[in-house]
């Protein structure tokens, strides 16, 4: 498929995380720094809202995901990256909106999508379709949120 038939496709178009899912090199970290535009917006709106449309961010995640693999045919093809948005939109949640809690965590998001450490791994490998290209970014995103979490409460940012 080509870039062009991506970018105006609609649904291809929030899959590959408004054309950041394109780069030939680092798609999933692009796709991420997608997410920080959303982030901006989101954050300003108060927990509330935050929550409401980090909700339907991964709700219809689960659709787009899948019907973009399946377009592609081939699952979790790695231009595809509203998973990436979603995640990071997870892991900054509950952080205090600050540049530097933004910085750690797209840094520990991006770490443990990479990493993937049990059972994020087993998720990536088990799960499939839209649920499984979510499902194992959500959970990095928790995790992430997590530590970033034990960061922030401890004083050290």
């Amino acid at each position: 498929m080509t870039a062009r038939q991506i970018l105006t496709d609609p649904l291809l178009f929030l899959a590959f995380g408004f054309g950041s899912g394109l780069s030939k090199k680092a798609p999933g970290t692009l796709g991420t720094l997608a997410a920080v535009p959303l982030y901006g917006l989101f954050s300003q709106l108060g927990f509330v809202y935050y929550s409401g449309l980090l909700m339907l961010v991964i709700i219809s995640g689960f659709r787009i995901c899948g019907a973009a693999a399946d377009k592609l045919g081939e699952h979790d093809y790695g231009g595809i990256v509203w998973d990436e948005v979603a995640g990071l939109l997870v892991t900054l949640w509950w952080a205090p909106v600050t540049w530097q809690s933004l910085v750690l965590g797209f840094v520990l998001f991006r770490l443990f999508d990479i990493i993937k450490p049990w059972p994020i791994r087993w998720v990536d490998r088990q799960v499939s379709g839209g649920f499984g290209i979510m499902l194992d970014d959500i959970l990095a995103g928790l995790l992430a949120a997590l530590v970033l979490a034990m960061i922030t409460g401890s004083g050290w940012l």
